[in-house]
């Protein structure tokens, strides 16, 4: 699939490339990123080109992970966020910010877009949601977004060799006054 770009009223979320390797690097020396996210640590320079050289451009390239970078105005990189294809219709989200930017709702605006782009322009009617037990940042940053906290799925995220329990949450295309492609009957219990 070719990348696109997505705008906000603050922001334009976009592919990344070699130019946001250093970038990249420099804002995931952030402990709280390494501590709370998959991305190896130490991160190395070479993880950083491995990500804006392959991982994501592939993603794209191949339709399973959709990575955005999400920019300023003035080209800024606060954070990144993906959209991986779980299953046939379902994406899971991805997210981090520069701890500079935290606490703006920037993550929260580029997320809400980026759902709003898989529900209707990806054929997704559910996009998940996965944090590991704990990461409260991330999970405000869910619930700001309109996702449903569904739960604690045990030994489910890998996490540097060891399993943890992760909260995990859902977003709807109705959740946005969306249709999804397919009817949907909620559960009576």
């Amino acid at each position: 699939m070719e990348p696109v770009t997505l705008t906000t009223d603050r922001l334009l979320l976009r592919p990344v490339g070699p130019q946001e390797t250093d970038a990249v690097h420099a804002i995931c020396q952030d402990a709280d990123i390494q501590r709370w996210t998959t991305i190896p640590s130490p991160y190395l320079p070479e993880h950083a080109r491995g990500f804006t050289e392959q991982m994501a451009p592939e993603g794209w390239a191949n339709g399973s992970m959709f990575t955005f970078g999400v920019f300023l105005p003035t080209g800024e990189l606060t954070g990144m966020l993906s959209i991986t294809m779980r299953s046939l219709g379902t994406g899971e989200i991805g997210f981090w910010g520069a701890k500079e930017h935290r606490g703006r709702g920037y993550i929260t605006e580029a997320a809400v877009a980026a759902s709003r782009w898989a529900f209707t322009r990806m054929s997704i009617d559910r996009v998940e949601w996965r944090a590991e037990v704990g990461n409260v940042a991330s999970r405000a940053v869910a619930e700001r977004a309109g996702f449903t906290v569904e739960g604690v799925l045990r030994s489910s995220i890998n996490n540097k060799g060891v399993l943890r329990d992760c909260w995990v949450g859902s977003l709807l295309p109705s959740d946005l006054g969306l249709p999804s492609t397919a009817p949907y009957l909620p559960g009576k219990g």
